[in-house]
């Protein structure tokens, strides 16, 4: 046996410091403790100063939350705020729920293994089991990764290898949103998210919705192997299309053997009053893709689940295993065990049911208000607990004889009067809500799938109220909280 070296160690209080000396960093209490000027001082310094003028405009950097629960933020003041925001679509269960915070606790307590490379996860087995369990027809092999981006990453790779193309084509839709990481980017219809970056360019691009456009493309060209579609376009602004179509993109496909990807990433998961949205359609995609809500609003949580077939021509070998296998936190422990208390959750509680019931309601109620206001909603659309409230353009809502002078300003001030009316809500009314990338005239409505009638109730009210003041009233009111 070999001598080990010798060392005369001291006394852990007088031990020498090994390392670096520590930097000046805040501690967790420190973190908790700050104020929202510190806040805002520290993500113009280090996060995002541009984002922060937006976070300004809209009132929104006054806000510091203390805590979550329900369908509430409570603030520094103890303001509760109505969250119909929810994360676009990532709080199903609301902030907190108290069944997933309980499987969290008992995975920490039992101190579970989080990293699984080297040995099998049954979490990570017991959560695919779940999703395909979920998922109808022959959808049945899931990647699991931590973002939508990753997810849909996985989901246009896992269909070009098993497209058979050597030179594989992917069509995309205007106005589609799939991402921001390189790949996904390519066919996420945004000059702004795409800036001046090298993309992938082998892509068409065709109207939402559009099957004689759609059937064109994949005609015209045989090296088409790919076609990717949000089922409902979140970021185009709560836009859907028909049956027909839905039914037609499955035999186009079927008839060229073109594998068809659903982004279901903001619209599945029980969000529309489905599991996926899809499915009122009575379609079924070869690759889908979830997200937001995956994690039970406590986890980053991705999946992307393919039809066998499909998953075993692209990676069905030893030789191919390996290709697109999972990242080092694909699969992680308390993740996958919050993802599998969720989906629980989900069906135990008849949150799908709750989002279609409640979805209808909400959208009753905002029809009685764009009746009510004409000249200033134009539209409401959507279903279940996904609905997009329109806004004409500005010099619509003015005087008959104030609009010929405005309209030329129109797509200037596109968007000022959903962000006049968001901020509002915010500061008088106490409800949040989000908007969209490509119509900036819309609201957009995810709350959590726990919502009630009753705060269906406090938000529309909020909104008729609002919407009473007058478009004159309401553009001096944010004038004064930008002043102030």
């Amino acid at each position: 046996m070999l001598d080990r070296p010798t060392a005369n160690a001291p006394s852990l209080d007088a031990a020498p410091r090994l390392g670096p000396p520590k930097p000046d960093m805040l501690t967790l209490d420190q973190a908790k403790a700050m104020d929202v000027g510190t806040m805002a001082d520290v993500f113009k310094e280090h996060i995002n100063p541009g984002q922060f003028h937006f976070m300004k405009l809209l009132g929104f950097h006054k806000v510091k939350v203390e805590r979550a629960e329900g369908m509430f933020y409570v603030d520094q003041n103890g303001r509760k705020i109505l969250d119909f925001f929810g994360g676009f679509g990532s709080l199903a269960f609301g902030h907190n729920h108290p069944r997933i915070l309980d499987a969290r606790k008992t995975f920490q307590d039992e101190k579970r293994h989080e990293i699984a490379i080297a040995f099998l996860s049954q979490y990570a087995a017991a959560l695919a089991k779940n999703v395909a369990a979920c998922s109808p027809g022959e959808l049945d092999m899931v990647f699991l990764g931590s973002s939508g981006s990753e997810a849909m990453e996985a989901a246009i790779k896992v269909a070009e290898r098993a497209s058979g193309r050597k030179n594989c084509k992917i069509v995309h839709a205007e106005n589609s949103f799939h991402g921001k990481t390189k790949g996904v980017l390519s066919i996420t219809d945004s000059p702004l998210y795409k800036g001046e970056f090298k993309l992938v360019d082998n892509t068409y691009r065709v109207p939402f919705g559009d099957l004689a456009a759609l059937t064109a493309v994949v005609r015209s060209d045989p090296d088409v192997g790919v076609v990717v579609l949000e089922t409902v376009q979140g970021g185009g602004g709560i836009v859907e299309a028909t049956t027909e179509y839905w039914q037609g993109v499955r035999a186009l496909c079927d008839q060229h053997k073109v594998i068809w990807v659903a982004d279901e990433v903001q619209c599945g998961y029980g969000r529309t009053g489905r599991f996926y949205a899809f499915e009122h359609h009575g379609v079924v995609p070869d690759v889908t893709a979830l997200a937001k809500s995956f994690g039970g609003g406590k986890a980053a949580m991705a999946a992307m689940i393919a039809r066998r077939d499909v998953y075993m021509k692209a990676y069905g070998t030893p030789k191919t295993a390996m290709i697109h296998a999972h990242a080092t936190f694909g699969g992680i422990g308390e993740g996958c065990a919050t993802s599998i208390e969720a989906l629980n959750t989900l069906y135990d509680e008849d949150l799908i049911g709750n989002a279609e019931v409640v979805g209808a309601y909400l959208k009753e109620r905002l029809q009685a208000i764009q009746a009510k206001y004409p000249s200033i909603v134009k539209d409401v659309r959507g279903r279940g607990l996904m609905v997009g409230l329109e806004f004409h353009d500005f010099s619509q809502t003015l005087p008959f004889a104030l609009r010929p002078v405005v309209a030329l300003l129109d797509d200037k001030l596109k968007g000022s009067l959903s962000g006049f009316i968001g901020a509002l809500l915010l500061k008088d009314y106490d409800c949040l809500v989000a908007f969209t990338e490509y119509n900036r005239n819309v609201i957009r409505l995810e709350p959590p799938l726990i919502c009630s009638h009753e705060n269906v109730d406090q938000f529309c009210d909020a909104l008729d109220d609002l919407l009473g003041r007058g478009i004159v009233s309401i553009v001096k009111d944010f004038v004064k909280t930008q002043m102030g």
